[in-house]
């Protein structure tokens, strides 16, 4: 796991206000499940009440809590619940400045305060990586693993698992699709408004410029496509043309990240 410096309240489990640790693990969870399975009925809400020594409805009200200062929520007229304090606010501010070290570091949060119940509640974390990879090389690819599962968890889940192009749902044919691709930007690698939710094909297409958005996330078809004289490219492609995703019930696509993709990736643009 990361090597961070956590420091857990003896008191956690009993204390009546919200420590900041607390309140990240809320957010961090608040990010990688659909807004509509924000529930105290939710087994992964309540597995982290468990951990944390609160109810799962305490749980749930508090990521409903959060969802108030997400712009994509409060947009559509949807407030969650409105009672955000100083703390909520102060770890929504670190979230977006720094993805990826908090996604690291609740991470080993959350590990660190599995060990006092015995449980493990995130197996997929020990499997990561193959066995034989050991010292600092396990470390880095565990560390990208877990960053690369956070991500695609956040955009799955805002998009509700459907491609936002074609609205296929099938889920191991769906990729978390960075705008601005990884090597680009590295301090919004894991920012889930730099992401999309797009089928293979779509990914690829997008990645390699063939296709993009305009800033009011209408698809983009690039000429070379267009004079492509195949059913596929045609069925699949072109009748997309001028069509708008699907849009994420939470961390909507970044207008920048979209211009920088139209500019720098969209092979018209390139020309």
């Amino acid at each position: 796991m990361p090597s961070v410096s956590i420091e857990v309240p003896k008191d956690m489990a009993s204390s009546r206000l919200w420590t900041k640790e607390q309140v990240k693990l809320a957010f961090h969870l608040y990010c990688q499940i659909p807004f509509g399975k924000i529930d105290g009925r939710n087994k992964e809400i309540q597995a982290l009440a468990k951990v944390i020594g609160r109810t799962a409805d305490a749980v749930a009200m508090k990521m409903l809590n959060i969802a108030s200062l997400d712009p994509a929520i409060t947009s559509t007229g949807r407030a969650g619940l409105g009672n955000t304090s100083a703390l909520d606010r102060e770890v929504w501010a670190e979230f977006h400045s720094d993805w990826e070290r908090l996604a690291l570091e609740c991470q080993a949060l959350r590990q660190q305060l599995d060990k006092n119940i015995t449980e493990d509640l995130e197996p997929e974390i020990a499997e990561l990586v193959p066995e034989d990879f050991t010292g600092e090389t396990r470390q880095v690819l565990i560390e990208q693993r877990i960053k690369q599962n956070f991500f695609r968890r956040a955009v799955m889940s805002s998009y509700r698992g459907r491609c936002c192009m074609s609205g296929l749902s099938e889920p191991r044919l769906l990729i978390a699709s960075h705008i601005v691709p990884w090597s680009k930007d590295k301090p919004n690698r894991l920012n889930p408004c730099n992401g999309l939710c797009l089928s293979a094909i779509h990914d690829k297409a997008f990645d390699q410029g063939l296709i993009t958005l305009t800033d009011d996330f209408k698809i983009v078809i690039s000429e070379e496509l267009k004079r492509r004289d195949e059913v596929f490219v045609k069925e699949v492609l072109l009748r997309l043309d001028g069509k708008q995703i699907e849009l994420p019930e939470r961390f909507a696509p970044q207008s920048s990240f979209i211009t920088w993709h139209r500019k720098e990736l969209f092979i018209d643009n390139r020309r």
